[in-house]
């Protein structure tokens, strides 16, 4: 497949922006036409710097409010086409986007229309351009990409094509499936992008939520496939603006769109294979044909499970006193240092958190890497580092244990490690002789990680997860705190093994893309929790202070036997229930960015106690900022 980038998808200059997409190995780029028009690059250049960055210039874009016009204003516009024709021929391009008119058409009649862009694509021809003409989801007449079609085949011009844009197409709901029925030479060019589904004016929705493959919920495996089967065989490229993308920077943006066009790539392969016996009647390879008689060849990626559990979590500081008492009083176990690195490890029955002094000069306690269990972490690691994930390597001895490592986009280092059937993990031999254990201890595993991301990078790190560790994202919520709404996206496994809780950060806590200063958690599950409670309190654990306001609502939410909801406010907890089972928690004080959170998970309760997030976040908001 080939891979392409509309340059209004990222920030910088023009001369940055092909430089970023060379970088992140893009085939090709559209040229925005305002990047040009701002830029003091000639065409000229323009065309020797795309040669020497080994880029294709697929695209100039966009031609706007061409068709169903007055006989003046088409003159006009034939004159305004001929110019930036002209301009293609310096650039050594041959391919230009025109949109559906959607600001000064006047008639709405598909026989002008058609003779309108047949006079256009007679003076492309003159300059050896081709036209694909695109619907705007918002256009005056023209806003579906079927009529756009069908003023394409009326035209019957070999300089006409259309353009496909998910976007226009999914954001309206358009069946796909008919783009299979498609003359695949008079699809000149395909654009996507992702977004959320959102209730809003499309036109608004288009502007400032589109993101990149993979990043928001729209079906575009589905959609790829239909182009696909239709016989495409043209540049895949990515046409995509949001607020954010405008702010972020460039190089990195790069990065994650390629590695969107990756993952888009896989799932369309995935989705091909899946449907191979509903291809649409007349399209090529109809009688289910396999994937490799498609014209169209996708790449895939090595096959990898998802993860089996977390194997570890790794907090780093310079000073970690605070954080080894907290892992005491909650009834962890000291099980020594490594014998070759600063580093400590801690353990609760399955639950292992490493407390790591390496390099961590100054550094308050941070949620600093996640390790999980996988079938092949080789494999997993190389599929990581396709999908563009930078590498982390860490010094071992020749006989410790060699750790698959690759980087969050919150800079957040993860391990993929060999998982063992019993839940234990081989490395755990390196680390001395810790404290004597007194007894056996609770039974507990991680239950989930809450991870603060970035308000720049959230919706990369959704992709990152989504690709490179196979978990699935689920749908977001919004919690309100005492510094606005909290986004909170989860990504977990099939069977809940895993639990990864994205939060979107609030912008003035999130200035720093290396030192973490806003809160993150690590919750642990035990089996009885009222039991874990006790025992962390006798040994002098100071646990969140719950507001007395919380017990009374939580009374009249759920009628609760009073002896059991005097204990829970005795003890700081909180509880939840729905109609699968209950949910107890409670939460450590905050020690640098990090708090710890113990759980108990009744029935088939599935959550994370959203109804007390609030109340959480109002307490640690209200301890950070007294002063008395």
């Amino acid at each position: 497949m080939r891979t392409g980038i509309a340059t209004v998808c990222l920030s910088g200059t023009l001369k940055e922006k092909m430089q970023a997409c060379a970088i992140a190995g893009f085939d090709g780029i559209e040229i925005f036409e305002q990047d040009l028009v701002t830029s003091p690059l000639s065409p000229e250049d323009v065309r020797k710097m795309a040669a020497d960055l080994g880029l294709g210039l697929d695209l100039y874009q966009p031609f706007r409010d061409f068709d169903g016009v007055t006989p003046d204003l088409l003159k006009a516009n034939l004159r305004r086409a001929e110019a930036k024709f002209k301009l293609m021929a310096r650039l050594g391009m041959d391919t230009i986007l025109v949109c559906s008119n959607v600001a000064t058409a006047t008639i709405d009649d598909d026989g002008v229309r058609a003779e309108q862009l047949a006079q256009l694509a007679n003076l492309a021809g003159d300059h050896g351009v081709k036209v694909a003409y695109e619907a705007l989801a918002w256009g005056k007449y023209v806003n579906d990409y079927e009529h756009a079609y069908r003023l394409v085949e009326m035209v019957d011009h070999p300089n006409l094509g259309t353009c496909l844009d998910s976007f226009h197409i999914l954001s309206r709901d358009w069946e796909t499936s008919h783009i299979e029925a498609f003359n695949p030479e008079k699809i000149f060019f395909v654009q996507v992008a992702d977004a959320p589904k959102l209730s809003m004016d499309v036109l608004s929705w288009s502007r400032h939520y589109r993101v990149f493959p993979g990043e928001g919920q729209f079906e575009l495996a589905k959609f790829m496939g239909h182009v696909v089967r239709a016989g495409y065989t043209g540049p895949v490229s990515l046409e995509v603006f949001n607020d954010v993308f405008r702010q972020s920077d460039v190089e990195r943006t790069a990065v994650d769109a390629m590695r969107s066009l990756i993952w888009l790539e896989e799932q369309s392969a995935k989705w091909l294979a899946d449907n191979a016996g509903n291809a649409a009647e007349g399209a090529p390879g109809s009688a289910g044909a396999l994937r490799r008689r498609y014209p169209m060849e996708l790449a895939t990626l090595p096959k990898v499970n998802e993860p089996a559990g977390f194997n570890f979590a790794e907090v780093k500081a310079d000073d970690t006193a605070q954080l080894e008492r907290l892992l005491g009083q909650l009834g962890f176990a000291f099980e020594g240092r490594h014998r070759t690195k600063d580093v400590q490890l801690w353990t609760m029955g399955q639950a292992r958190v490493i407390i790591n002094e390496q390099a961590a000069q100054h550094a308050e306690p941070a949620i600093a890497a996640l390790g999980f269990d996988v079938d092949s972490p080789v494999i997993a690691s190389a599929r990581a580092q396709q999908l563009k994930a930078p590498v982390v390597a860490r010094k071992v001895q020749a006989d410790e244990e060699v750790f698959q490592g690759i980087a969050a986009p919150d800079s957040t280092e993860i391990f993929l490690c060999q998982g063992s059937p019993d839940g234990t993990a081989a490395w755990t031999h390196e680390f001395g002789e810790g404290l004597e254990h007194l007894s056996a201890g609770p039974t507990a595993v991680i239950d989930h990680v809450n991870l603060a991301q970035p308000w720049q990078h959230f919706d990369e790190a959704v992709l990152f997860y989504t690709s490179a560790l196979a978990l699935e994202p689920q749908p977001f919520a919004e919690v309100p705190s005492p510094s606005g709404l909290v986004r909170s996206q989860v990504m977990q496994t099939s069977d809940a093994a895993v639990r990864l809780v994205l939060n979107l950060a609030p912008i003035q806590q999130a200035r720093s893309e290396v030192r973490k200063t806003y809160q993150e958690h690590i919750a642990f599950a035990v089996d009885d929790l009222v039991a874990t409670a006790r025992a962390a309190r006798e040994r002098g654990l100071k646990f969140l202070q719950i507001p007395a306001n919380y017990y009374e609502d939580l009374d009249a939410r759920f009628d609760l036997d009073p002896e059991f909801l005097a204990t829970l406010q005795e003890l700081n907890l909180l509880f939840d229930r729905d109609a699968e089972g209950e949910f107890l928690h409670f939460y450590t004080a905050t020690v640098g960015s990090v708090f710890f959170e113990m759980v108990e998970r009744r029935g088939g309760y599935d959550g994370y106690g959203a109804p007390n997030a609030p109340v959480r976040h109002a307490v640690q908001y209200d301890s950070l900022h007294r002063t008395t």
